[in-house]
């Protein structure tokens, strides 16, 4: 089976570009010459430059020697909380600003949730001199204070979205209105693995760095390029898309995707999509979307304002219906608990959504000649009141 999109944009039959009249003429554009770009000798050597000498990378692969030892297998963590702005979002923020300026765009907007993705945007339209607007629910903006912060200082305008549940959803549908009416000079960087197509490729292939540097650390590690085990947190799936990319075809390879269940799969406060979501279209793509039994779109809900998505990316909902990955579905309260071990253990405090994969520990056996390799996608500076609250610290 093919696990990479096809020609017409889909993966098996989750993606497409189910998108208004007014925004063919740009998603069409950028999925006529985003392969071309791509390929571009210059291209490749200045994003490879920039990954290199700006955000840091090739970022660790770290042995985690204490949870290890409490876990009774071998779990490498790769870094991504180590990268510049402190997520693996600053991949595919370098990438599509190199895009679109071969595109000739002037103004940049982008919708985020937990900010990572909005202080990923904000920073490279610093760093190359273009307008940025990011759109943000006003529940986010208000949870994810210093990342606000961040965004306001490196320049960019950040518009609160009032609509629906005021978190990611209704921001990435203020983004789309904006870039319907703005549709010549503006480029939308989507910092999920969805959206309509080429947005899911493309984002993929730029976060792909991730597990192509896991390969060959494996190699220098343990001796072989493949882990057993590849976990990654979900929401739309960008850390996960590039975690498993270099994976997806390797057979001994076993890919976990771990999502947010809330207060419980069933309980009305949830994002557990692979469980609860059926075939819909959302922000462009067919996918796996948690809806009512006549369309309407359900509620999402996660402690972790970037995995509170009602939807996931069509990459990933192919995985799952096609049985290709494992899916957990983590509460809060597992999640919380499973960033404060690592904490107390490894001294890494990470970021929210990366402690939902770490909980597959909770979920999950492991064999103790097991290499199980985990995406920590981001570090939790960004949500330390969350944490205190939470714990009462």
């Amino acid at each position: 089976m093919n696990y990479n999109v096809d020609e017409k944009g889909y993966y098996g039959e989750f993606g497409g570009a189910y998108i208004p009249e007014m925004l063919y003429p740009n998603v069409e554009e950028l999925r006529s010459k985003y392969l071309e770009i791509m390929d571009e000798p210059e291209f490749k050597s200045e994003f490879n430059q920039l990954l290199k000498d700006y955000v840091g990378r090739p970022s660790p692969l770290y042995f985690a020697k204490r949870l290890s030892e409490k876990y009774n297998t071998k779990i490498y963590l790769k870094r991504e909380d180590l990268n510049h702005t402190g997520a693996h979002k600053i991949n595919n923020t370098i990438g599509q600003i190199l895009v679109a300026k071969r595109l000739g765009k002037k103004r940049i907007i982008a919708e985020t949730g937990a900010g990572q993705h909005g202080v990923a945007t904000a920073t490279v339209c610093a760093l190359m001199g273009l307008e940025c607007i990011v759109y943000m629910g006003e529940i986010d903006i208000a949870r994810q204070a210093p990342n606000v912060a961040r965004m306001k200082m490196l320049g960019a305008e950040v518009r609160a979205a009032l609509s629906g549940s005021r978190t990611l959803k209704d921001a990435t549908n203020e983004a789309i209105r904006d870039w319907i009416n703005n549709p010549v000079d503006t480029h939308y960087i989507i910092g999920s693995a969805i959206g309509p197509h080429p947005y899911p490729d493309m984002v993929t292939r730029f976060q792909s760095i991730i597990s192509e540097e896991i390969k060959w650390q494996l190699k220098e590690k343990e001796g072989k390029e493949n882990p057993d085990h590849v976990v990654a947190c979900i929401g739309g799936g960008s850390n996960a898309a590039g975690t498993f990319y270099h994976f997806l075809h390797e057979p001994d390879v076993n890919i976990i995707a771990v999502e947010a269940a809330g207060k419980g799969i069933h309980s009305g406060h949830s994002a557990a999509t692979s469980k609860l979501g059926k075939m819909g279209i959302i922000h462009g793509c067919k996918t796996l979307l948690m809806q009512t039994a006549d369309g309407q779109i359900t509620e999402p809900y996660s402690i972790s304002a970037g995995l509170d998505y009602p939807g996931v990316g069509p990459m990933h909902a192919y995985l799952s219906t096609s049985s290709r990955a494992e899916f957990f579905s983590i509460t809060d309260e597992d999640a919380m608990q499973a960033g404060l071990e690592l904490c107390k253990l490894e001294g890494i405090i990470p970021a929210i959504e990366s402690s939902h994969a770490l909980s597959v520990f909770k979920e999950r056996r492991f064999k103790p000649d097991d290499i199980v390799v985990i995406c920590l996608s981001g570090r939790g500076d960004k949500d330390l009141n969350t944490y205190i609250e939470y714990f009462k610290l």
